[in-house]
């Protein structure tokens, strides 16, 4: 019993209802000037030119989303478009959905209202005083048999009130909801909110990762030395890799807070130099050696190709320590090469279990380009090419 009377202890029940009298409340006004059938045709025929403005979908949307659902104007989830129709696909759709919201709401409205009529007629028929307009036939004579039938009426009233309500809001996603294109227009807006999401955290990764590795090697290099001028200088390579690392967190975290905000300011190539000053701050011999026009490289790969030479260095820095490191940077036939080498001799080791060589080759993968990292001819390699197209 008590599951029976849960929908009407829930304000959406009433909602829904109200939903579906707004829709017959203009078409009503027609009966006080033409009280005729043909009035009801003539709105739904009225009701075709009105779906097919594109603004009509927001509206409509609008008003399902708050009444048929309980969500806010600005809920996702209940599978309800706002956006103006796109296509006359979407167009047909609205239509089909006012002409079922009005059928609905005549037959709601009319059968809510007889049988409440009918519910009142029993009860005063049983002291012979029955009304007998607009409800089932009067029972004639005084009766107090007649309040008998007055429970099987409020009950189907009580489901003439809830159940065209779910029939309106099962309709909803179907006829309101988006279209196959909206489909795989979200699906791909999703996908390059998670890819986006996968880059930042690479960036961070990357980013802190080198800082926090170039303060560990100089602090311990520092305390190992036990030179005041060179405590100084790794003190110095500490904050300036510190206030480098600082911006990078900044920013990324202002794209966090603002998914609408492009990303901007990223380091690229050019930016190269710091890179291997700090490096080299942290002890690391590192020889460079750039080819081609670099300023020719695009956006996109050259931020990329900076950040797989920065996980590079931050990886040598890490499990090789203070060693000779060559860098080569080329652009030449279409494309984009970055080779970094050191030594594996002495007891140097390569990358751990860390996650910056995988992330070093997903970069490239996602530029259509490779990436080869392990041992090479006695030292250990990270090779990227990455197309300039």
């Amino acid at each position: 019993m008590a599951r029976l009377l849960r929908p009407f202890g829930r304000a959406v029940t009433y909602t829904r209802l109200l939903h579906l009298l707004i829709a017959i409340v203009w078409p009503s006004l027609w009966l006080f000037v033409e009280e005729a059938w043909w009035t009801w045709v003539a709105a739904g025929a009225l009701l075709v030119p009105v779906g097919l403005v594109p603004a009509m979908r927001t509206v409509e949307g609008l008003q399902a989303r708050l009444l048929l659902t309980g969500h806010g104007h600005d809920s996702g989830s209940t599978g309800i478009v706002v956006a103006p129709s796109v296509s006359w696909g979407d167009r047909g759709r609205l239509v089909v959905w006012l002409e079922a919201r009005l059928l609905l709401g005549c037959v709601t409205a009319v059968s809510v209202a007889r049988l409440l009529f009918t519910a009142v007629d029993l009860v005063l028929s049983v002291f012979d005083r029955g009304v007998g307009d607009g409800g089932l036939p009067v029972l004639d004579g005084r009766s107090p048999w007649h309040l008998l039938l007055v429970p099987p009426v409020l009950v189907a009233m009580a489901v003439t009130v809830v159940v065209p309500g779910r029939i309106v809001t099962a309709l909803a996603p179907r006829l309101l909801g988006p279209s196959p294109a909206e489909r795989l227009a979200a699906l791909e807006e999703r996908t390059e909110q998670l890819l986006e999401r996968n880059r930042i955290a690479r960036e961070l990764h990357d980013s802190i990762g080198h800082a926090l590795t170039v303060a560990v090697v100089q602090a311990g290099a520092a305390r190992a030395a036990g030179d005041p001028a060179f405590t100084d200088r790794a003190l110095a390579a500490i904050e300036e890799t510190g206030r480098a690392a600082l911006e990078d967190l900044e920013r990324v975290l202002g794209v966090l807070r603002e998914s609408e905000r492009p990303v901007s300011g990223r380091p690229t190539l050019a930016d190269a130099d710091r890179l291997l000053e700090s490096a080299r701050a942290s002890g690391a011999k590192v020889e460079i050696d750039m080819t081609g026009p670099l300023d020719t490289v695009p956006g996109p790969v050259s931020r990329e190709g900076y950040r797989i030479l920065q996980e590079s260095l931050t990886n040598v820095l890490r499990h090789a320590g203070a060693v000779a490191v060559r860098v080569r940077v080329e652009v030449a036939d279409g494309a984009l090469a970055l080779e970094v080498r050191n030594p594996l001799e002495g007891g140097a080791s390569g990358p751990g279990r860390g996650s910056g060589l995988r992330g070093i080759r997903e970069r490239a993968a996602l530029l259509g380009g490779h990436a080869h990292t392990g041992p090479y001819e006695g030292d250990w390699q990270v090779r990227a090419e990455l197309p300039l197209r």
